[in-house]
């Protein structure tokens, strides 16, 4: 029997999510929630750009999705700047009996030591309540910080150090809020963005670190963050708009896990609008961008992710990838025992099913 299915969000993931919600035939769509009056009773086909009638089309927010009493809700809202209001619309789900998998809010990913003890409360006790559970994740924060790392990590007999990096060209990425507020792209120098507030990169990424020292048994003792800002040489074009001369167009930050004193679990990000600003930063394995691990031990490893696809460039590719580790984890989330699910404690999502005949 196909699982029930709801989704909340329609942006850039959600809206690939629902492909396959709509194509994969281990699901059945019952709801469609859009923050955009816009897209409101417009069908879930045309939404996903499939094109099909489904017959199930948009309702402004979660009310109508939880009302449908689907066997899980896909959450893709956005949480970057209202994780609140995310946290709330997760617990509301789970209160009502409804599994949640989703992109937010990315502090539920590995809470612990990250939220506060109250919140992480209120959020297991909803759980409880409905007798659900919640697993959020994405690709960095996400597979290529957690489930990557901890494929390798299992190889080693020593490893002294781990380090995920994102290296990837934003200039095609079509989310303005995420580019111009939380990343701070088209600031003056002197005015970052939100995520280069005090605190705000070791709060988004202590999940990850957090997670991969639950994985290795230690213990992190503090989170440091650093971050560089490039200004563009000229005006760039991007698909949000232009980068002015003189504004922020490239990025470096990175977040260190300490642990003995010593930066034992990192995360770094290279960021830019365009291939040829700040050479002497990381590269990427791939024209545009990828994603690297590296694992100094015994073995020593460095691993790029190259994410690909044939409906758009790399910054497509990773959001798909976004969107099918969430989908994919429906089953396993649906069976679960109830409260925060994180990678560490789910079974491992081999693909099964998502090979089909043409």
């Amino acid at each position: 029997m196909a699982i029930r299915v709801a989704i909340v969000g329609t942006g850039n993931c959600g809206r690939l999510a629902l492909i396959q919600l709509i194509d994969d035939p281990r699901f059945e769509l019952v709801a469609v929630g859009t923050s955009t009056e816009a897209k409101v009773g417009l069908d879930a086909g045309e939404l996903a750009g499939l094109g099909g009638v489904t017959g199930v089309t948009a309702t402004l927010g979660i009310d109508a999705a939880i009302a449908a009493e689907p066997d899980c809700l896909v959450y893709c809202a956005m949480g970057d700047t209202r994780p609140v209001e995310a946290t709330r619309d997760v617990m509301a789900a789970l209160a009502a009996g409804i599994n949640v998998v989703g992109s937010a809010p990315g502090g539920l990913q590995f809470p612990w030591g990250a939220m506060p003890e109250k919140a992480i409360a209120r959020v297991e006790e909803a759980a409880q309540a409905g007798n659900s559970s919640v697993f959020i994740t994405g690709v960095d924060p996400g597979f290529a910080t957690d489930l990557v790392p901890f494929a390798v990590a299992g190889t080693c007999q020593r490893i002294d150090q781990i380090k995920t990096m994102e290296i990837a060209d934003y200039a095609t990425y079509d989310g303005t809020e995420v580019m111009s507020i939380v990343m701070g792209f088209g600031n003056p120098i002197d005015q970052p963005g939100m995520l280069f507030l005090p605190g705000i990169l070791s709060a988004a990424w202590g999940t990850a670190i957090r997670m991969l020292a639950a994985g290795l048994g230690v213990e992190v003792e503090d989170i440091t963050e650093h971050y560089e800002l490039e200004p563009a040489p000229e005006d760039i074009e991007v698909a949000t708009g232009v980068i002015a001369k003189g504004t922020v167009a490239a990025m470096r930050f990175q977040i260190n896990g300490m642990v003995g004193g010593k930066p034992v679990i990192v995360v770094e990000h290279v960021t830019r609008v365009r291939a040829d600003l700040r050479p002497d930063w990381a590269q990427p394995a791939q024209p545009g961008g990828s994603y690297r691990v590296e694992i100094t031990g015994e073995p020593s490893y460095v691993v790029d992710i190259c994410p690909t696809s044939d409906r758009g460039d790399h910054n497509h590719a990773a959001i798909v990838a976004a969107a099918g580790r969430i989908v994919n984890a429906i089953p396993d989330v649906v069976s679960a025992e109830p409260g925060i699910r994180t990678t560490l404690d789910l079974p491992l999502v081999t693909g099964k099913g998502l090979h089909r005949l043409n």
